[in-house]
């Protein structure tokens, strides 16, 4: 259905006689990684893959990563013409990060940096990248370990709801210009990209960039099983701890100093993992966790 509209949506907007219709508006709120009990076997996240094989001119791609980003969207894509717009958002509940003000304008800038959530005064040692409500949560909350234990590091915190931002304007309607791209996740810094779905598809839109071999994401890896919420992102290597090994390991000369916080990293993945298997949900500081500053 989605392929065969796409397809005709392509057709009619070469057709000055045929007046636009109604968007064609997907939302998916059952997805991978909060579907605890059968989210494995019944869901995954390639069909984001399937839509980015359409033409740029009819298809479009929102990761809400809080409640007011959603609503933003849902309103643009509500009042819009003539695409196929798919928005992705669990149905759990989860954390507020923007008021809706200001998820307005992140939503209609498509992508940005969190400054709230940011330490970096002029060029960060590290960029932080996230896109999806997950992502976004374990990426906070790596920043918050990284706050903690690493005080020194300067990160910047990037935050991507319309993920056809990433492509180059030569691709897509709304990508950036590689200035921009450059200004958002700098030349030479590394990127640590927390992504809803399958990692392959962020290096597909930014192989391109200039700073493409400095990114290294993170995402959906096919693994899963009947477990807890954060026993799924463990497994697919999203956690927050993993996160912050990322970090340590890719960011030039922090390895050899950060050997102890890294060892510290691990042995918090091996107990969270031990306690969902002993109690069967997660821990109360993973389940209860806020933004602290």
């Amino acid at each position: 259905m989605f392929n065969q509209h796409a397809k005709w949506l392509e057709v009619t907007n070469r057709l000055p006689w045929r007046r636009p219709i109604a968007s064609f508006n997907y939302l998916l709120t059952s997805h991978v990684w909060r579907q605890d009990h059968n989210g494995f076997t019944h869901q995954d996240p390639g069909f984001i893959d399937l839509v980015m094989n359409k033409k740029a001119e009819v298809v479009r791609v929102y990761l809400a990563p809080d409640t007011n980003c959603l609503l933003s969207i849902a309103d643009h894509c509500l009042r819009s013409r003539q695409y196929v717009n798919v928005i992705v958002a669990g149905k759990q509940r989860s954390l507020n990060y923007l008021s809706m003000d200001d998820a307005i304008v992140h939503c209609t800038r498509g992508i940005g940096i969190w400054d709230w959530a940011s330490n970096d005064t002029e060029e960060p040692d590290v960029v932080m990248a996230c896109a999806g409500d997950i992502p976004t949560l374990e990426t906070l909350a790596a920043t918050d370990l990284i706050r903690k234990h690493l005080p020194e590091l300067k990160v910047r915190v990037v935050n991507v709801v319309d993920l056809m931002k990433l492509q180059p304007q030569s691709e897509h309607p709304h990508g950036l210009s590689d200035a921009e791209f450059d200004a958002l996740f700098t030349t030479s810094r590394p990127v640590i990209f927390a992504y809803h779905g399958y990692p392959w598809l962020i290096h597909r839109l930014c192989y391109r960039r200039r700073n493409h071999n400095n990114m290294h994401v993170r995402g959906y890896k096919e693994e899963g099983t009947t477990t807890t919420p954060f026993d799924m992102v463990m497994l697919n290597d999203l956690d927050r701890f993993h996160l912050v090994i990322d970090v340590i390991d890719r960011v030039p000369g922090l390895g050899s100093r950060a050997g102890h916080i890294r060892q510290r990293m691990v042995d918090e993945r091996l107990r969270h993992r031990q306690y969902t298997r002993d109690h069967g949900e997660d821990e109360p500081d993973v389940r209860d966790w806020t933004w602290p500053y």
